[in-house]
């Protein structure tokens, strides 16, 4: 019952996102500078972020090279599992 309940609602999830933004100078085009931007966000749409690169590409002059995006929805652990067995590397 809950497998079936999981398909049909769906809940956002809600997370810290950081985004690494690469631009142009506007005055130096062949400079790139870095602009580090975190906000609450879901992912994986992650819509403030989209809100906000809207804004950039309307109102700020320099022009973006990059976005790098890091969320714990997109980066997790990694699960570890102990074998058993031994193995003899020679």
């Amino acid at each position: 019952m809950l497998q079936t309940l999981e398909r049909f609602v769906h809940i956002p999830d809600w997370r810290l996102t950081t985004a690494e933004i690469l631009y142009h100078m506007p005055d130096h085009p062949g400079v790139l500078q870095t602009f580090v931007w975190q906000k609450i966000d879901r992912a994986p749409v992650f819509p403030e972020l989209s809100k906000f690169l809207e804004f950039w590409r309307r109102e700020i002059e320099g022009p973006l090279h990059s976005v790098r995006v890091a969320s714990p929805a997109l980066i997790r652990p990694t699960e570890l599992r102990y074998a058993d067995g031994q193995f003899v590397l020679h």
